[in-house]
């Protein structure tokens, strides 16, 4: 029976926030029928996904969005109990919601517990007011806070804590305020990440003033020194966590390894039977797919695990790209005597170096 991930979109939010290139939109305060109804979408699709792939055990479910905590916990208590109906489900099943502050508290995190959530990811950004407002988050420092309390005291043991660097003014003593307080949490998850302006975004059309170049690496230097000392293992490139606690349906992903996806922009990628790749995207009323060729397979498998602080296997690269290692010799040894990768005799290690000069490892296999 093969292991898969899925992937189940929301795409409403209270507010769309300047710097979001994700399938999402403000949900109208007079139309609060909307979620009802797509929700019954989403059951529909789930139903489809599961023709699709009928003999897949679920290792995650991800509610990803948007603002997925807008849902109410009975909502995601159907969804969760039609899936466990269509699939086998892992014994160790991780199923993640995410949420922001101010669309949460004690009484909905129990809730979305009792439905059978067992991971919360809270898109925190900031403990600084003037840097949230920035950035155009609808919640405050106190709010992110009171919404942690109200994970921990409503029984999550796992759960994550996203926080972005490199805000409009921010410098390096914001920087290690905000991380300060975030292990002042005892996370069992942390994310960490640069914010980008990407395209057909507001801040791409309107750029704000971020802190120069030469200042993100001091501040990236800084934090990764920190985090280091805190006891959680970096496993990602932005992720960090407690051994044993890794978001497995990241991982999943990184691994080049198979997903569903449910909902309106949500992607998902199969391996057929024949050893042949599909990609493809959920619109509203269809889908576009499309088959990743054997000679894209190694780019794309590279594209995503390079990403991991693990040692690659040459056998999971050919598991799932069907093609030996010896596709990628000649990338390989370039990256080697670079000093960007470390070749083993059965896997390849990325060296600090190459961790550090990522985007330049990641063109040679272009």
């Amino acid at each position: 029976m093969s292991r898969i991930s899925l992937y189940i979109h929301f795409p409403w939010c209270r507010r769309k926030c300047p710097y979001c290139d994700f399938n999402s939109y403000v949900l109208p305060k007079s139309k609060p029928e909307l979620i009802t109804g797509y929700v019954d979408l989403l059951l529909a699709d789930l139903e489809n996904e599961a023709k699709r792939a009928p003999n897949f055990n679920l290792i995650s479910i991800y509610f990803g969005g948007g603002t997925p905590s807008l849902l109410l916990p009975s909502a995601v208590k159907k969804i969760i109990n039609r899936a466990r109906d269509l699939f086998s489900f892992a014994p160790d099943i991780e199923i993640t919601l995410e949420a922001n502050p101010g669309t949460i508290n004690l009484e909905l995190c129990e809730g979305f517990k009792d439905a059978g959530i067992n991971r919360i990811s809270l898109g925190v950004q900031s403990f600084n007011d003037e840097k949230l407002k920035a950035i155009g988050r609808i919640h405050d420092a106190k709010q992110a806070q009171d919404a942690i309390c109200a994970i921990k005291q409503a029984g999550f043991s796992n759960f994550n804590l996203d926080i972005m660097f490199g805000l409009p003014g921010q410098s390096i003593d914001d920087v290690m305020s905000d991380l300060r307080i975030a292990l002042g949490f005892a996370l069992p998850h942390f994310s960490w990440y640069q914010l980008t302006l990407e395209p057909n975004t507001k801040f791409a059309a309107k750029p704000p003033i971020l802190p120069h170049n030469e200042a993100l690496w001091d501040i990236q230097q800084a934090g990764q020194d920190l985090l280091a000392q805190s006891g959680l293992l970096q496993y990602e490139v932005s992720a960090y966590s407690v051994s044993g606690l890794e978001c497995k349906h990241n991982v999943n992903y990184w691994q080049y390894g198979d997903y569903l996806g449910i909902g309106a922009g949500a992607h998902g990628k199969i391996t057929r039977a024949n050893g042949g790749v599909l990609r493809y995207i959920k619109y509203f009323q269809e889908q576009q797919e499309q088959e990743v060729l054997i000679t894209e397979r190694p780019f794309e498998f590279m594209l995503n695990a390079l990403r991991l602080y693990r040692p690659i296997s040459y056998a999971l690269f050919h598991e799932r790209t069907g093609v030996t290692i010896d596709a990628i010799a000649k990338e390989l040894q370039q990256a080697e005597s670079l000093g960007l990768v470390e070749l083993q005799s059965d896997a390849i290690v990325t060296t600090a170096h190459g961790r550090n000069f990522l985007n330049d490892l990641l063109e040679i296999f272009l």
